[in-house]
């Protein structure tokens, strides 16, 4: 089965955070630096992205979890797994097989999954593409509007070495999520396309920006339109948004899409707004009936959590979503 055979068939299933979930795990220095690392330069705890090649077993179970909890399709643990991001730490060399080990990681949850459930619907994976910790739209400097801390090509350059990484892990789709500059995600889009071509591949192509706050438009000043229009151009499986905001914030945003798009429409919300410590506190019941109105009005085709969820989260949307209809495409109608 295809993402777009199982797209006809039901609301696909997302997973939830996983830095929530690794955060559970209360790890040390230690466990990000493992024995290769013990002498590295710089420290590494918060390199979350590091534990796919010190910490496997701990990056595997998680995506186990979610599986367990109905995902469909788990994500590589690879937000930051890009050369620009990786610079932070002194890692900038470990960028490729950093995830080469993310995909292989999430690979063994899968086959582990599906040889315990010979008789479950095929799972699948989606390499993590994240937004790196530049924008190549604004100026970070106020007094200089017209610098830029990264260029265009130095992202595609980034981005092409992560996706190769990723495909040559194996994974079944490349999501470009958490988009705050769509002209970042342009690289993106721009090196996985190239990519694609040139191995003869098709792979499955799914973008999610995000709505940075109640101003409705994403950190370089898009609309949910003008986000829409500017991505649009790619042969796209789906499009939607994630992150910053909760379900209840964000559903508008998705409507928007949910009009204009010919594929399918994502939305993996926060669970909820962070409360005065960063902590989220809406409980997996509140969330599933707050994305029951998703699936009523029939604005998706994927659901799934991001910051504050957890596999609990997953179970309880995957339990909501199921008894209703996928969100009618070209790819589906």
């Amino acid at each position: 089965m295809t993402l777009q055979e199982l797209s006809q068939q039901k609301i696909i299933i997302l997973d939830g955070a996983m830095g929530t979930m690794i955060q559970r795990y209360k790890l040390e220095e230690s466990d990000f630096r493992g024995n290769r690392f013990a002498h590295h330069q710089s420290d590494l705890k918060g390199n979350n992205d590091l534990l796919c090649i010190t910490r496997p077993d701990i990056i595997e179970e998680i995506h186990y979890q979610y599986l367990q909890a109905g995902a469909d399709i788990i994500e590589t643990n690879t937000f930051n797994a890009q050369r620009i991001s990786l610079a932070d730490y002194h890692m900038e060399e470990l960028a490729y097989e950093l995830n080469v080990a993310a995909a292989a990681c999430a690979r063994k949850a899968v086959d582990r999954y599906q040889k315990e459930n010979p008789n479950a619907t095929r799972k699948f994976i989606a390499g993590a593409v994240g937004p790196t910790n530049r924008t190549a739209s604004l100026s970070p400097d106020v007094n200089d509007p017209g610098f830029r801390a990264i260029t265009y090509d130095q992202l595609v350059e980034a981005y092409s070495e992560q996706i190769k990484g990723l495909l040559d892990g194996g994974v079944d789709a490349l999501l470009i999520e958490t988009i705050f500059d769509t002209l970042n995600a342009k690289a993106a889009l721009y090196a996985a396309m190239e990519i694609c071509e040139e191995r003869g591949v098709d792979v499955p192509l799914m973008i999610s920006g995000t709505i940075t706050d109640a101003s409705g438009r994403t950190l370089s000043g898009q609309t949910s339109e003008a986000f829409f229009v500017s991505m649009s151009h790619a042969p796209l499986f789906s499009i939607g948004f994630n992150c910053a905001l909760g379900a209840e914030q964000l559903e508008q945003y998705v409507q928007v899409l949910s009009k204009h798009a010919d594929c399918c429409v994502s939305a993996y919300p926060n669970a909820g707004l962070p409360n005065a410590m960063g902590h989220y506190d809406q409980t997996p019941d509140q969330m599933a009936a707050l994305v029951k109105s998703y699936c009523e009005k029939g604005i998706v085709n994927i659901l799934g959590g991001c910051c504050g969820t957890t596999p609990d989260h997953i179970r309880s949307i995957s339990n909501i979503a199921s008894h209703y209809q996928p969100r009618k495409t070209a790819i589906n109608a």
